[in-house]
């Protein structure tokens, strides 16, 4: 078992757990340390776990809300009884399959094609640009309960455009939800609640290719899950009192500055 290398790890699961969440790409600033410090891939085992500890972060978050949800759609499956949170079980279910298929279909070309910080610096612009459009020139008003089923599958559809690295799951799906005049809370609302299906996703899928490897440091993963989980809950928690008062214009600007500085230093 290799060495605990404490200050790598917590750089990486700061990373992960301050923007899994935001709308601000964790593939774009993913290429700060590694460019900075020379450090090689941290590895599947890690990985995994910082996926993990987001997962447990948004899971806590919402777990009244995934509480709701969940026996509102059991109790519509099995005797047929509705209500909006049945609903809402299925329009998670209708906006994360578009992300599944593509995952499956696509993941390999993108993997291919489209894994270059030229990419990663061009969409981190691209799309801070439909942000800010998203949050400024629409007049987002709806709320979870009143958006109809083509506006999730139209999100779903958004979603699987961060398989491009530097979009930003969080940051696509929101510019969608506010596309489709969702109002700015409930937006960052259903983007944590479709990022329990997709991190779950993945990180069971890292999971099946871990099985193969040799060594794990079982206290670095426990670190970096742990680590990463209250940073992301933390995170959650600011971001939605933030986002709720003064909208996603902060974002942007953070957004377009890494860009430029990604294009500056690194393309």
């Amino acid at each position: 078992m290799e060495g605990f290398d404490f200050i790598k790890a917590s750089c990486l699961a700061l990373i992960q757990g301050l923007t899994e969440f935001l709308p601000i790409s964790s593939s774009a600033h993913l290429i700060f340390p590694t460019a900075l410090f020379g450090w090689e891939d941290q590895g599947l085992a890690f990985d995994v776990a910082v996926h993990f500890g987001t997962l447990l972060a948004v899971v806590l978050y919402f777990r009244q809300d995934i509480y709701e949800i969940l026996r509102g759609w059991t109790l519509h499956v099995v005797k047929r009884q509705t209500g909006a949170e049945a609903r809402l079980g299925w329009m998670i279910i209708l906006a994360t399959c578009p992300l599944v298929i593509a995952g499956f279909l696509l993941q390999d070309i993108v993997d291919t094609y489209f894994r270059s910080t030229a990419v990663i610096a061009s969409t981190t612009i691209i799309f801070a640009l439909l942000l800010w459009f998203a949050d400024k020139k629409t007049e987002a008003n709806l709320n979870l309960n009143s958006l109809h089923w083509y506006a999730f599958l139209m999100i779903g559809l958004a979603q699987v455009l961060a398989l491009v690295p530097g979009t930003s799951r969080s940051g696509v799906t929101m510019t969608a939800g506010l596309f489709c005049k969702l109002n700015r809370t409930d937006s960052a609302k259903l983007s944590f609640l479709l990022s329990i299906p997709a991190i779950t996703g993945a990180a069971l899928l890292l999971l099946i290719d871990l099985l193969g490897e040799a060594s794990v440091n079982w206290l670095e993963l426990a670190y970096a899950l742990i680590l990463s989980a209250v940073v992301a809950y933390l995170c959650i928690h600011y971001f939605l009192k933030l986002v709720t008062k003064i909208g996603f214009v902060p974002f942007v600007v953070y957004r377009l500055l890494l860009g430029a500085v990604l294009f500056i230093f690194f393309v």
